[in-house]
């Protein structure tokens, strides 16, 4: 069982609690209506699949009900770091430095 904490709540909870939202960080196209197919489809469906530290959003659908990013470690599966959305991505040298 995973265990995440909810930046906005401040509380730990089991992964039961959320909802994964796919990768984070992702830039909607500024003119949608320019884009061609092929763009769309690397827009909409084409994402990062990295050993390691990945960014996620994830959402507390059982609690406060808003969206986070998080960092997590797709070996191990632990989360280094969540933090609130809009906000930049935290420094992952620091990240895997508190890891290990």
């Amino acid at each position: 069982m995973l265990l995440i904490h909810c930046p906005y709540c401040k509380e730990t909870l089991p992964e039961s609690e959320f909802t994964y939202a796919g990768q984070a960080h992702i830039v909607r196209p500024e003119m949608p209506s320019e884009q061609t197919d092929a763009q769309w489809e690397e827009f909409l469906f084409l994402r990062a699949n990295p050993k390691g530290p990945h960014y996620e959003r994830w959402r507390h659908f059982h609690g406060c009900g808003r969206f986070f990013n998080a960092v997590r470690d797709t070996v191990s599966d632990k989360f280094l770091t969540t933090y609130p959305a809009n906000t930049p991505k935290p420094d992952l040298e620091s990240l895997i430095g508190d890891a290990e």
